[in-house]
């Protein structure tokens, strides 16, 4: 039997429509309100951080680096200056795939392998977002052209006008001046991240490093306005920048350049100061380098090429250049025999050509083997007489012999505003203690006494050492800036004057190196005898190589670089001293012979007129007494 046709239920369906659409209704009433409720999160609650999210999209804050400050010498001759240059840079943040980019401009510019490396490195060094990275300096009209055509490939790459130092005298001022290069990452982590923004080089050494902060400057800023891309638009708001200080050395060039016309291309150093200021008036070390080379960035093989050569150009020579001063020391030896009363003017030793230490029979040799006579002090220091000086170390001991000396300046930084100065080294029984655990000896306070052994010294502290017998003692730092924004440097620890029991005593060892020069026996007298003015000098010979008991140097059997050491000191005029001056030629054997000539002639370029005759600023007072001879 068929089952019989359900009838629809019109309202059971009408119901479940209705209900259905009130659900439906709820549902969207209920993501209304969440919309509307989320609109008034965002544009109510939230607008303060909305608003400033979005006007830092359109407007930046771009740093304007300052002018680095200029570098001249005490007559303005310009030393360091700040070139125009245009630069290739790139924005990380806007160059998307900026390894790919990096492909690119070595493809479009035809460059090596080498310097895609030194372009990466560059990039990944640590910077402020959306800061643009220097990659390539100095472009090229035909490199400029290329980037310009193929800006379509190279997002977030531009070519930027900058000031690039440069060092329009070059190897002349390398070691004094020093240079700036390219901020590496441990100095990035030092700086002022604010304050540097913008910049990418900073003072590496010299006195571009010493005077950083004065001539950095402070950094401006500008807020731009840019479109979608990051192009600037406008130009909102600006604070300029407050430039680097202007620094004046105390160095002449002319000065310096008849210093290293007078080392001739020898390896060596010259150093000149003022004895009454302390000012540095000539600073060579040689050989020298380029300096220019390091500002944008030196390749590999030319680093190498200096790194590497034998003749070390890198190396300054009057800072670092650490050096036995040899008989350059027997002034300073002298003032402290006299000051301490162990010897008089007119104390003798017999000289019979070498040195013997009671009950000993080991020989410290005399340079004259033949031997000197009878000495006193002045003829000691005339003919260099070791024998005299051996004899005066041992009475002194080394505890007053190292006293007297750390009192010049030996073992301890001298200048003001040197930092890479080498402090050298003047040895004492504490100091040989901890260093080889071991006693001190007589011997070794034997060949203190004429600058060998132990002892070291930078020519620096030479110079200094010589100022301080030509100004009686009176300390002043030297120091190569002159004057800092218009002020002179300000020594925040002065040392302490040498103040001798008997001030007459200075004038003794003055004596004594003037008959160096113009004394009828004096080591010097072929320099001196050709001087317009008096001279007070003192020769110096500091071993390279050990010679054995009993032999005697000979030159053809050493190797030219293990030859001694020249060395000489002296101010002048002798009664009214305007320059100090010390000379290290290496491996140049005799200090009267080579280096001696080298002194005159810097001080024949800085006490000479065009006249060949002293100037007048420079004669010696009318009240000045004629030197004992």
């Amino acid at each position: 039997m068929p089952q019989p046709i359900r009838l629809k239920d019109h309202e059971k369906d009408a119901r479940q429509v209705r209900k259905r659409v009130v659900v439906g209704a709820g549902a969207i009433l209920f993501l209304v309100c969440m919309l509307i409720a989320r609109l008034y999160y965002l544009q109510v609650i939230q607008y303060e951080y909305h608003s400033t999210l979005s006007e830092n999209n359109r407007v930046h804050v771009q740093p304007i680096p300052p002018t680095r400050g200029l570098i001249f010498d005490r007559n303005g001759v310009i030393i360091a200056d700040n070139r125009p240059s245009f630069s290739l840079s790139m924005t990380r943040e806007r160059a998307g795939d900026w390894k790919q980019v990096l492909d690119v401009i070595v493809e479009v510019l035809e460059l090596t392998e080498e310097d895609r490396t030194l372009f990466e490195r560059r990039m990944k060094q640590g910077r402020r977002p959306f800061e643009p990275v220097p990659i390539l300096f100095e472009l090229s009209e035909e490199q400029i052209a290329r980037i310009a055509v193929n800006q379509f490939r190279l997002p977030g790459v531009e070519v930027v006008a900058q000031l690039v130092r440069h060092y329009p005298q070059k190897e002349h001022f390398a070691h004094s001046v020093g240079y700036v290069g390219r901020i590496n990452e441990a100095e990035l982590k030092k700086l002022d991240p604010v304050n540097y923004s913008g910049t990418h080089h900073i003072g590496k050494t010299g006195i571009e490093r010493f005077y950083e902060d004065q001539l950095h400057g402070q950094v401006g800023y500008e807020e731009v306005e840019t479109n979608a891309r990051g192009r600037v638009l406008r130009v909102l708001k600006r604070t300029d920048p407050i430039p680097g200080a202007d620094v004046i050395l105390t160095l002449d060039i002319r000065l310096q350049e008849a210093a290293e016309a007078a080392l001739g291309g020898r390896r060596g150093s010259v150093v000149a100061l003022d004895p009454a200021t302390g000012e540095v008036l000539a600073m060579v070390s040689q050989p020298s380098f380029d300096p220019n080379l390091f500002v944008t960035g030196i390749g590999f093989k030319a680093y190498s090429e200096l790194r590497d050569s034998i003749d070390r150009p890198l190396f300054n020579r009057v800072l670092r250049g650490l050096y036995p001063p040899g008989s350059t020391i027997k002034p300073m030896v002298a003032v402290a025999g006299l000051d301490s009363g162990v010897v008089t003017p007119a104390s003798r030793v017999y000289d019979p050509g070498f040195y013997q230490l009671p009950n000993y029979n080991h020989k410290y040799r005399n340079w004259n083997r033949s031997g000197d006579g009878s000495v006193n002090m002045e003829m000691a220091i005339m003919r260099s007489n070791d024998t005299y000086f051996y004899d005066l170390a041992h009475k002194l001991g080394i505890d007053r012999l190292h006293s007297y000396m750390s009192r010049f300046g030996i073992g301890q930084r001298v200048s003001l505003d040197m930092f890479e100065e080498s402090s050298g080294l003047m040895p004492s029984r504490d100091w040989k203690r901890a260093r080889y655990r071991q006693a001190w000896y007589p011997g070794e306070t034997l060949i203190l006494g004429i600058g060998q052994g132990y002892m070291q010294a930078t020519p620096l502290q030479l110079a200094q050492a010589t100022a301080l017998v030509a100004n009686h003692g009176k300390w002043i730092r030297p120091h190569l800036a002159k004057t800092i924004e218009g002020l002179p440097p300000v020594d925040p620890s002065p040392l302490p004057d040498i103040v001798l029991r008997d001030p007459s005593i200075w004038q003794q060892v003055s004596n004594g190196m003037q008959m160096v020069m113009h004394g009828p026996r004096g080591t010097a007298r072929k320099v001196g005898d050709t001087a317009a003015y008096r001279i007070a000098g003192k020769s110096g010979t500091a071993q390279v190589v050990a010679i054995k008991q009993g032999e005697k140097y000979d030159r053809s059997k050493v190797q030219e670089r293990h030859r001694d050491h020249a060395l000489f000191i002296g101010f002048a005029p002798a009664d009214n001293p305007k320059i100090a001056v010390a000379v290290m030629v290496e491996n140049g054997e005799s200090g009267s012979g080579v280096a001696a000539p080298v002194v005159k002639q810097v001080m024949d370029a800085w006490l000479l007129g065009e006249n060949g005759q002293l100037k007048a600023e420079y004669a010696p007072p009318l009240s000045a007494e004629a030197p004992h001879l």
